[in-house]
């Protein structure tokens, strides 16, 4: 019976000691995937941390990168809304601060702004005009000027980019013609900003003419300037014109009032007595023979300037009755046909300048 029990109490102490370690391992098991649990945890929150961060740079990048566009948009805004004067623009315009505005070529208006720049030069030429506080054209400058070119440019039959000039004020007297600074002949635009009001006969046939002529016959010039004076500050109408330019390597300057050059000599004492005298004592010689033109003249005329009734249907090429500049320079004539010339009455001068073709 005693051994019984004692055998009993063996068998239970060697089934409890072999319970205790099970249990203390998968304590100790789940101790441990506790502990992993949390490093785990732990390093999913730091990355979580560290994507945050990252994610915050990004957006703060982003946010930075929308403020300096931001700020870009709203300063090329600013620029765009805001007038540029000539230093802030790229262009070749010489440096001033005057305002640089564009004018379309034919506009007819006569209103000038005042302290701005304009490209007064047909096409790709460049030709600046400036005005002053008074809106007055004071300046205009060129490094070269081109001359029109009748095969490549629109040129109508009267030799002309426009049909008409801009009707700037003071134009609208009889003895004032709507004068261009820079001619059509010689790329010129018709706005007012290249155009003023110019004693008619100064114009037609006077020093402004003389200057025109003298830098076509040249095939153009360089380091063209014209400097416009006025007698006060509300008048569109110079007192005098001054005019610098090269051609063929030889500089010229040529400063004129705004008169008739007919009446300014005589008031100078430049048509006097002396002349009056030379005058008759060559009349009363007998006429020597001149010489003959190079091109026939018509020995008759007719009224309207019809050319077929007259010896010039070799000028009058598609035989409409009329000639055109383009016909007469096919013809071997040069331009501008002036008044005096027996051409003239068989062309159409629809400004009333006196001259086709400048």
């Amino acid at each position: 019976m005693n051994l019984k029990k004692w055998l009993l109490l063996a068998s239970s102490a060697v089934l409890l000691g072999a319970c205790a370690p099970t249990e203390e391992a998968e304590e100790t098991s789940e101790n441990a995937s506790v502990e992993s649990t949390v490093k785990m945890d732990s390093v999913d929150t730091a990355e979580d941390v560290e994507e945050k961060d990252s994610s915050k740079d990004t957006t703060e990048e982003v946010e930075e990168n929308e403020s300096k566009s931001d700020s870009t948009a709203a300063k090329d805004e600013k620029e765009d809304g805001e007038p540029k004067t000539v230093a802030e623009a790229e262009t070749s315009v010489p440096d001033t601060q005057n305002q640089l505005i564009e004018v379309d070529g034919g506009d007819l208006s006569g209103y000038r702004e005042a302290n701005v720049v304009v490209n007064i030069g047909f096409e790709d030429r460049e030709y600046w005009a400036f005005t002053n506080e008074h809106g007055q054209l004071v300046r205009v400058v060129a490094e070269e000027i081109i001359l029109q070119d009748d095969d490549s440019e629109p040129v109508n039959s009267n030799g002309r980019y426009y049909y008409d000039e801009a009707k700037v004020p003071g134009t609208e007297s009889a003895t004032l013609d709507e004068g261009h600074v820079i001619a059509d002949s010689l790329g010129g635009v018709a706005n007012a900003y290249n155009i003023t009001p110019q004693n008619n006969t100064l114009n037609r046939h006077g020093d402004q003419a003389y200057m025109e002529r003298t830098i076509q016959q040249a095939g153009g010039a360089t380091d063209f300037e014209a400097i416009i004076t006025y007698p006060n500050t509300t008048t569109q109408t110079p007192s005098s014109y001054k005019y610098t330019y090269t051609v063929n390597g030889n500089q010229v300057v040529d400063e004129f009032a705004n008169v008739d050059p007919d009446e300014y000599n005589e008031e100078q004492g430049l048509t006097g007595e002396s002349e009056k005298k030379s005058s008759s004592k060559e009349s009363s010689k007998p006429a020597e023979p001149k010489e003959q033109p190079k091109q026939k003249e018509p020995e008759t005329s007719t009224s309207g300037g019809d050319v077929s009734s007259v010896d010039a249907t070799s000028v009058d090429a598609n035989g409409n009755g009329r000639v055109t500049i383009q016909e007469a320079k096919d013809a071997g004539f040069s331009m501008p046909i002036t008044s005096d010339h027996w051409l003239y009455q068989y062309m159409d001068d629809r400004d009333g300048d006196g001259m086709v073709g400048e």
